[in-house]
């Protein structure tokens, strides 16, 4: 008798989520940056609201890719199957994916802390 997956009715949506939100986190970092220093201090002004601002991005962005990972680690630990997960079966395809979704989650949130790290150590607009 086979298993029910739990993803029969979704999408590879998931997969590509953390990345998207790696993307959006890096553009409303720099793009939050460059308005802070062009259009609000000017040159050699500080950064201190606009590092606030970043800070909350990155809060933001590693919730939503901790979510998804966790999910994807929901996914890859499904039934009681041993590694590696290659056989040509809906179960290790549902791991598979799990799999995948939590590597790009972890490569993601590593991603988001190293574009957030500049507001750490840039103090003021050059």
């Amino acid at each position: 008798m086979a298993t029910r997956l739990p993803e029969a009715n979704e999408s590879l949506w998931l997969l590509t989520a953390s990345p998207v939100i790696w993307a959006a986190h890096f553009l409303l970092c720099y793009g939050t940056a460059a308005v802070w220093c062009a259009k609000v201090v000017g040159l050699g002004g500080p950064l201190d609201s606009a590092r606030i601002a970043i800070g909350v991005y990155t809060a933001l962005a590693l919730a939503a890719i901790g979510a998804i990972g966790w999910n994807g680690h929901h996914r890859h630990s499904f039934g009681q199957a041993n590694l590696p997960h290659d056989d040509d079966t809906p179960e290790d395809r549902h791991r598979f994916l799990g799999f995948a979704t939590l590597l790009l989650s972890a490569l993601s949130a590593v991603a988001v802390v190293y574009a957030a790290i500049v507001a750490v150590f840039v103090r003021s607009c050059y």
